[in-house]
């Protein structure tokens, strides 16, 4: 049966071709979202590689990290800014998923994240969560449990108010907008734990800083981060 469906299949794709995420020009693989060429050139950080890193650098002075990393590099008008627009406004929360499940299989051959005993994203507001219907971190987080063999707890952090988009302020003012904002849902559960923080895009870290020191208030808990990409200039 699947060999004469394979036939109708292919029929389907060549008439309605299912184009890149990235680049959104090319055709991908059947069943896969991203190009040959794309997955060939979209800029990794490999930041993984190095405990300290220009990601973890980001949070010095601010809090006390384990290591931190992103997949992929961001610029404004780059291909990776492409995907993850995709991933969180296009409803393409599959993407997320994918590429989690990626970089947990590179995570899994770097000795800083080989002690890590549970994953928590960073968590939406319900009502940015009824508005978009899934949460892009969790999605990230959901495919990483599934390479690295950790649980998730998703509602390890919940949300207590609703902030303004970030986009348009400062890095004062960010810090500002998230103040107050976390809070750890039963931290019995996180104790003595090396959490993994995750979330799509590191700018200028307010939001997981906020996340952060929320996490560690926990007893032994110690932290790190992971983030699908990482802002440059």
């Amino acid at each position: 049966m699947r060999n004469l469906l394979r036939p109708v299949r292919d029929l389907v794709y060549l008439l309605y071709p299912h184009l890149c995420l990235a680049c959104g020009r090319n055709a991908p693989p059947y069943g896969q979202d991203i190009c040959t060429p794309c997955k060939a050139t979209l800029p990794e950080s490999n930041f993984h590689h190095q405990k300290v890193n220009p990601f973890t650098e980001k949070f010095w002075g601010r809090l006390h990290l384990q290591t931190g990393a992103a997949l992929y590099l961001f610029t404004k008008k780059g291909k990776v800014a492409q995907l993850i627009h995709n991933f969180k406004y296009q409803g393409k929360k599959e993407i997320g998923t994918a590429l989690g499940r990626r970089y947990g299989h590179a995570l899994n051959r770097a000795e800083h994240f080989r002690e890590i005993d549970c994953i928590v994203p960073v968590p939406l507001h319900w009502k940015k969560l009824r508005h978009r219907g899934f949460n892009q971190s969790e999605m990230f987080a959901n495919g990483l449990s599934e390479s690295m063999g950790v649980p998730v707890i998703k509602d390890g952090l919940e949300r207590l108010s609703f902030t303004s988009t970030q986009t348009k302020k400062s890095k004062l003012g960010r810090l500002e907008n998230m103040e107050g904002v976390f809070a750890v849902k039963k931290p019995k559960r996180l104790e003595g734990k090396h959490i993994l923080l995750v979330d799509d895009v590191l700018t200028t870290g307010s939001t997981l800083e906020a996340c952060g020191i929320e996490l560690l208030k926990v007893p032994g808990a110690k932290l790190s981060m992971v983030t699908i990409a990482m802002a440059v200039n």
